[in-house]
């Protein structure tokens, strides 16, 4: 179907019966993926997601680093939760396989670009058609959020752990974004426009996220924000 068809039949009118029908079985096939997440990842233990794009290479330096983080989250004890695609997704749970630890994939089926990686265990795959239900997956299952450079869908579940957070919605989780370089204009955007000149946040919701460049950094934050609690993850 072309995107001016579907366009097209949002605005077209159904009779109750038509309406009815589809909203029940759109009903059901949601609860269904509620259902089937929360069955496998409960059962998971303490994990990290870690965000970024699907079209990253493996040549690029970032790639390299989330494969790094992957590896070192699993020797500190925690698994890793991957929106199960290619890139910095395929990377980090690369790095989680070499590392003997737990790799999941969130997977989303998508009409192009993305199909479920090598590197996730059988049992801990999951593939969603709903993006909704999928990041509920993502906040629910996660003790912390690292995330790499990507495009609107890393920013779509960045904004939302934030969001979450900043609302009490859910813990005050460690947010980690990795990269100075790509993240250093929309942090100044954030800084200067939504605070400084809107006033939207609060100068407190800055400290929500960190910035660091290396995966040590990146997990060590994890570390870190744990300790305080004298909590450990489950080996």
């Amino acid at each position: 179907m072309s995107a001016d068809d579907k366009v097209k039949r949002a605005f077209k009118e159904k009779t109750w019966t038509e309406t009815l029908t589809s909203n029940s079985w759109g009903v059901f096939k949601i609860l269904s993926e509620f259902v089937e997440g929360f069955e496998k990842l409960s059962r998971i233990g303490p994990c990290v997601s870690v965000f970024g794009s699907a079209r990253t290479h493996p040549d690029n330096k970032y790639f390299k680093l989330a494969e790094e983080i992957g590896f070192m989250l699993t020797q500190k004890g925690y698994g890793v939760i991957t929106g199960g695609g290619p890139g910095i997704m395929e990377a980090a749970n690369m790095g989680a396989r070499k590392g003997n630890g737990k790799s999941v994939g969130i997977n989303i089926s998508l009409p192009f670009e993305q199909g479920a990686n090598l590197f996730i265990d059988t049992d801990k795959l999951i593939t969603f058609d709903h993006f909704f239900v999928r990041k509920v997956m993502f906040m629910k299952y996660a003790q912390g959020f690292i995330v790499l450079p990507g495009g609107f869908g890393t920013f779509d579940e960045l904004f939302e752990a934030i969001t979450l957070i900043q609302t009490e919605k859910i813990g005050k989780f460690p947010i980690i974004l990795v990269g100075t370089d790509y993240w250093k204009g929309l942090i100044d955007w954030i800084k200067e426009v939504m605070l400084g000149e809107e006033k939207n946040i609060n100068k407190e919701d800055l400290d929500l996220f960190v910035v660091v460049d290396t995966a040590e950094d990146a997990v060590n934050q994890i570390d870190k924000f744990y300790s305080k609690y004298l909590l450990t993850p489950n080996f």
